[in-house]
């Protein structure tokens, strides 16, 4: 009997670093590529290229990486290495140092040509976490000083590709092919996910909070969802936790997975909110834009009596005047019942009877203590509304005008400043720099319940010591947003 061969032995390992002419792959380029192949602890051949990548190259990124306008202005241009790099990819494992940035530029490339490009990904970020648990840094630097490695041309693609293979050399004659090869299987295994997704999907997304969208079939939007960490939720909707008949037909129509990261949790639940009231995809039956927003106003009549009525036309920078939120006429109804027979308080000046002569249906029934019919002391039956009522009066904005939120991913470094008046999400900034051209002013907005809530919760607990982790920013008047109801 022979034994089941290891990874070691059977795969050939691409070892691949690229170079780049900045972070973002759906805007940035390839200057470089450089590949070393091995397979059963040798290695068996080796390509590089550099390439035009049809843009400007930085002074930053020359200094960097020290590849310069004029050394790629005769090189190739990706498509007409595209084949040949396929080619020379086919049927191996995609090794890269934090593989998600190689292997995503490397898609990018091909997705601008109209192809899909596909291949088993190991990164060996992932694979020194394994082996190496005990230590906390990983990045390459880290790794050459921690294990001696010989030292290389960093930020040039084969300097790092030699310094890649290096460590996965190391790591083999450290701790053996044992070892190696179940970090191996475990690190190469791929959850199950729908049939009609490509294969990579899960190792293209992100590991930081945002928000995450299926599309169907003729790019039909099928769900929203957010969480702190993308690619974990996403894979959780292709395992048991979503077994219901709801979750298989989604997952039986799901054809793409689009994304958008955020700098944090509070940014994610915003933009899942506005997502899913705006764009309305099929499966998310929850946070649906109300149709008719409705809260309820206290005034006095002719004879002094506190009486309600229902506003469908909410003016944010009041609110304080307002007393609760509710998705439709019937609910407001619902709640003043429920009011007026706790209290003993009039249904008729509460709306809930029409105006007539004579004593309100609850009077008779002695459920009114007589408001109806001025028989009750009015100041008596004001606090008693006022009371009554208390509990549901929404909040005031707390600041002279708008608010920065500021929530930073140390992950990725990014930074999201939430700019948010009168309970309304405004605008997503990136840099304190541009607060100073922000102005609300004939910017539309919509006054939500669903956000009215979160920010009340999120803002609210902060100004009591809850959320130091959040910055927050007063801003100057910056004009007025056009808001509108639902």
């Amino acid at each position: 009997m022979t034994s089941e061969s290891t990874v070691i032995e059977s795969a050939t390992f691409a070892f691949l670093d690229i170079e780049t002419t900045g972070g973002n792959s759906a805007r940035d380029r390839i200057t470089e590529i450089g590949i070393r192949f091995w397979q059963a602890g040798e290695v068996v051949g080796e390509w590089q290229t550099l390439l035009n990548p049809e843009t400007r190259i930085s002074p930053f990124i020359e200094n960097f990486t020290g590849i310069s306008n004029e050394m790629v202005a005769d090189a190739p241009l990706f498509e007409e290495v595209a084949d040949e790099l396929e080619e020379q990819l086919k049927g191996k494992v995609f090794v890269a140092h934090n593989a998600r940035f190689d292997y995503g530029f490397i898609k990018s490339e091909f997705r601008r040509l109209g192809r899909l490009f596909s291949a088993k990904v190991l990164c060996t970020v992932k694979l020194s976490r394994r082996l190496y648990p005990e230590f906390r840094r990983h990045n390459m630097d880290a790794l050459i000083a921690r294990h001696g490695l010989a030292r290389v041309q960093r930020h040039r693609a084969m300097g790092d590709v030699s310094a890649m293979l290096a460590f996965f050399e190391h790591a083999r004659s450290e701790k053996g092919d044992g070892k190696l090869d179940k970090a191996l299987r475990e690190l190469l295994q791929r959850p199950s996910i729908p049939s009609h997704l490509p294969s990579d999907t899960l190792q293209d997304l992100p590991r930081g909070p945002g928000v995450y969208r299926f599309y169907g079939e003729n790019d039909v939007l099928l769900y929203v969802g957010k969480s702190t960490n993308i690619a974990q939720r996403v894979a959780s909707h292709f395992s048991g936790d979503h077994n219901s008949a709801r979750g298989v037909r989604m997952s039986e129509s799901l054809r793409r997975v689009e994304w958008t990261e955020t700098a944090g949790e509070l940014g994610a639940l915003l933009l899942e909110l506005k997502q899913i009231k705006t764009l309305k995809p099929l499966f998310n039956r929850r946070s649906r834009a109300a149709k008719n927003l409705v809260s309820i106003e206290l005034s006095k009549n002719e004879a002094g009596y506190l009486q309600a009525r229902l506003v469908r036309e909410i003016e944010p920078h009041r609110l304080g005047d307002y007393f609760g939120l509710f998705r439709s006429k019937r609910d407001a109804e619902r709640a003043l019942s429920g009011i007026a027979a706790k209290n003993e308080l009039c249904n008729r000046l509460l709306g809930l009877e029409p105006e007539h002569e004579g004593p309100c249906f609850q009077r008779a029934l002695g459920r009114c203590k007589g408001a109806c019919e001025e028989l009750e002391n009015v100041e008596r039956y004001n606090l008693r509304v006022q009371i009554a009522f208390h509990g549901l009066r929404l909040k005031t904005w707390p600041w002279k005008g708008p608010v920065g939120i500021v929530e930073r991913d140390e992950r990725s470094g990014r930074t999201d400043i939430l700019v948010v008046y009168n309970w309304m999400h405004v605008a997503t900034l990136h840099e304190e720099e541009e607060l100073a051209d922000l102005s609300l002013s004939g910017q539309a907005v919509t006054f939500d319940l669903d956000s009215y809530k979160l920010l009340i919760g999120a803002l609210m607990d902060r100004k009591k010591g809850g959320h130091e982790r959040q910055q927050v920013i007063e801003l100057p008047a910056i004009g007025e947003p056009d808001v509108l109801m639902p």
